[in-house]
């Protein structure tokens, strides 16, 4: 990408998307085990332990169990690359990796976040570091969001949208569901993907005659 000229640049979006794993058949006992971090399976064979995850968790998001692991990542908002990615289990706060994949070599300095990124202390250590903030705001049952937050919302999500679009194509390239075991092998995975995503954007830009500026 960067060989080609697509530098990044525009700003970025953070966001995050549950990736599914196939679910276990554990004992309750088992499962115990495995939320406390405790060793399981010590009396397991070396076959079943190999079919065994461990490492993926269960979360909910919009009212809807899931069970896997979960990729945050930085899409830029001019080429709609991902440029820098994480993987968790899925249980793992999306805010959590917001440093992580924070890209520092795109040239545009706005970044834009749902509002489970929002955090005051966050926000004001982008200002301090040169970038601008976008992150939603979110609302609190005592303090909902006044009309001017609520018109602010609607106006960044505009933009932030596009942060999702790399997803709903990982989605379509059947990307959203693991057939492997632990988060090492997730990591590797997730990540070909990735790749193999900005690859596809990369082929696709390029057939627009869509020359980087």
């Amino acid at each position: 990408m960067q060989r080609a000229g697509f530098i990044a640049r525009g700003g970025q979006i953070i966001d995050a998307s549950i990736v599914s794993a196939p679910i276990q058949r554990n004992t309750r006992e088992e499962n115990v085990q495995i939320k406390q971090g405790g060793e399981v399976g010590q009396e397991w064979s070396d076959a079943k332990r190999a079919q065994k995850d461990v490492q993926a968790r269960w979360t909910r998001k919009h009212g809807k169990a899931h069970y896997g692991y979960k990729l945050h990542a930085s899409t830029d908002r001019r080429w709609g690359f991902i440029r820098r990615h994480a993987v968790s289990a899925a249980n793992v706060h999306d805010s959590r990796h917001f440093e992580d994949v924070l890209d520092p070599n795109n040239g545009g300095r706005t970044v834009w976040a749902d509002s489970g990124y929002a955090d005051a202390s966050r926000e004001a250590d982008l200002t301090q570091r040169g970038y601008r903030s976008a992150i939603q705001h979110q609302g609190q049952a005592r303090k909902p969001l006044s009309a001017a937050e609520q018109r602010r919302n609607r106006r960044l999500a505009k933009d932030r949208v596009f942060g999702e679009h790399p997803f709903a194509r990982l989605a379509q390239q059947g990307g959203k569901y693991l057939r492997t075991i632990g988060l090492a092998r997730a990591t590797v995975v997730i990540g070909l993907k990735v790749a193999s995503h900005n690859l596809m954007r990369l082929a696709r830009l390029q057939q627009r005659a869509m020359a980087p500026a």
